[in-house]
């Protein structure tokens, strides 16, 4: 009997360790999220991304980071009650040889909600290459399965400066050069800066 009960102890010992260890775990992973500081001329923007949910697609936007790749892009598309769209091509609208496009993720769990970060893309749902765009309402009518049995692939939020992306979304538009929506004073992307957390989970 003695023997049995301390078998029990030691089982029940193992498990709490476990338990314990695998919120510790989650802790880090939580504390590990990739942050990304998007500095604009409006002012700064910080997101914060989720590499579990959307692992492709955050090591895609990571890869553009750090290669410089944003800096002195534009927010070239707004509109006030949906997204606000940059990250393609500068103030003259001329594009930047982008990389390979990535695997769209959109059934991921995640939605189109307000501040939350996506991957623009044409039609193809794999199209998606450096152009992002910043929700500022519920669009949680373009997740998976709503576009054509595909979505548009969420794989962050912004935690930081969710009034510079209220500012950006009211500027005044025009039609340019055949684009619509377009930002009559150029809002640049200064810089884009990762600040945490660039470990991506496998």
């Amino acid at each position: 009997m003695t023997t049995l009960k301390t078998s029990r102890r030691s089982i029940l010992a193992s498990f709490a360790a476990a338990a314990g260890a695998l919120l510790l775990s989650g802790a880090a992973l939580a504390a590990d999220l990739p942050q990304v500081s998007i500095k604009t001329s409006m002012g700064e923007i910080v997101v914060e991304l989720d590499q579990e949910k959307a692992p492709k697609n955050v090591a895609n936007f990571l890869a553009y980071v750090k290669s410089g790749f944003y800096k002195g892009t534009i927010f070239h598309r707004v509109i006030d009650g949906f997204m606000i769209q940059g990250g393609g091509m500068n103030e003259k609208f001329e594009g930047r040889h982008t990389r390979k496009p990535v695997k769209n993720e959109s059934d991921n769990g995640l939605s189109n909600k307000p501040y939350t970060i996506a991957m623009a893309r044409e039609n193809h749902p794999d199209s998606a290459t450096s152009q992002f765009f910043i929700n500022v309402a519920d669009n949680s009518g373009i997740d998976f399965p709503n576009v054509n049995g595909s979505g548009y692939t969420v794989f962050g939020k912004v935690v930081k400066g969710q009034e510079v992306v209220d500012k950006i979304k009211a500027v005044v538009v025009d039609d340019v050069r055949g684009m619509e929506n377009v930002p009559v004073t150029p809002i640049f992307i200064k810089s884009a800066t990762l600040l945490k957390g660039d470990k991506l989970v496998k």
